[in-house]
């Protein structure tokens, strides 16, 4: 019994990430394939985690019982967000950096020095934090059931899993460097248009509104217990 709500929150959360990834799709569809493919999926990445890191303040924060009740997506939207974020990766590297490596860190081949040379630092950093994202992101997801949290114990399975945190800060600055800075390198913003950056903006502070405010509302509830009185009105 269940498995089945799990597999209904699995098929829900593939049939909602796949209409997403297709609407972004269509949205850039002056873009080269590469790209257009790459930028979908990156930001389905994106909103996803952004998804599951608000609906934990805002069950905290709401009285209606729905956002409790989707608790419980939460893993799925971080293990499709990780499928999202290991295609967004293979398709950067076979199509974008052509499985060279060295230019996945910002080196290119320079033919009359025939040697590798540093041309692009801001692109080595954010694809290190990208790299690094993707790291927390499998160990999240490998984690993200049952038999780990029953395997690992209560306690060291939740501390694993609060690397969502940086898991999440991780996303945001590379999505925020390929997003305003990338293209700056050479003058020129390419691909146009880049309808994604205000977007962005206010995804990401609408979830550190909602983080601050669930903060704000668990630090005044711990000290209403502490004090043994009643909040203020």
């Amino acid at each position: 019994m269940r498995k089945r709500p799990t597999l209904t929150r699995h098929l829900l959360v593939i049939a909602i990430s796949a209409g997403l990834g297709y609407l972004l799709l269509l949205s850039r569809a002056e873009w080269s394939e590469m790209h257009r493919y790459n930028r979908a999926l990156g930001d389905l990445s994106m909103v996803l985690v952004a998804v599951a890191m608000a609906l934990g303040p805002l069950a905290r924060l709401s009285s209606a019982r729905i956002f409790r009740k989707l608790l419980p997506y939460r893993r799925e939207l971080g293990i499709y967000a990780v499928v999202a974020a290991i295609v967004h990766t293979v398709i950067i590297l076979i199509g974008w950096v052509e499985l060279d490596f060295a230019r996945l860190f910002g080196f290119e081949f320079h033919p009359q020095l025939r040697r590798y040379v540093m041309v692009q630092h801001g692109f080595a950093l954010a694809n290190v934090l990208g790299i690094a994202a993707l790291v927390y992101g499998l160990v999240l997801a490998a984690t993200s059931n049952d038999f780990s949290q029953k395997r690992l114990g209560a306690s060291v399975w939740k501390y694993i899993q609060q690397g969502a945190y940086v898991l999440w800060w991780l996303v945001v600055l590379h999505t925020a460097y390929f997003l305003f800075f990338h293209f700056l390198d050479f003058h020129r913003q390419t691909p146009e248009p880049n309808w994604a950056q205000w977007p962005f903006v206010g995804l990401v502070g609408v979830v550190l509104v909602l983080q601050a405010a669930a903060m704000t509302t668990t630090w005044r509830m711990q000290r209403t217990r502490r004090s043994g009185g009643v909040p203020a009105q």
